[in-house]
């Protein structure tokens, strides 16, 4: 259960990053409409993707989520801009992903 609900969090991270992504390659990188527009169906996929989490409450997986969302988008930077995240930005995505730990997958 654990491991699905992870993969589900890393699917909808691709998504969601991926398609602000490729908006923001279209709109700011002038690329055109074709990429706006896949990053529009990327991230309409996300809100799928995000449904199918075992957890039934809708605020846990979304509060979740932001943690994943901010490591994500720190690794993506990585990889598609070559940005360096600094100890700081480190720091805080491996809080963030306690937190996702404690949110999601804490004993209750």
């Amino acid at each position: 259960m654990v491991l699905r609900s992870v993969l589900l969090f890393v699917l909808a991270a691709v998504l969601e990053i991926g398609g602000a992504w490729l908006v923001w390659q279209g709109v700011r990188e002038q690329r055109g409409l074709v990429w706006v527009g896949a990053g529009v169906l990327a991230l309409g996929a996300y809100g799928f993707v995000a449904a199918f989490q075992p957890d039934p409450h809708f605020g846990r997986v979304l509060a979740a989520y932001g943690g994943v969302f901010i490591a994500g988008s720190l690794l993506w930077g990585v990889v598609a801009d070559g940005f360096r995240p600094d100890r700081w930005d480190l720091t805080g995505a491996a809080v963030a992903l306690i937190g996702v730990g404690l949110i999601m997958y804490a004993p209750r």
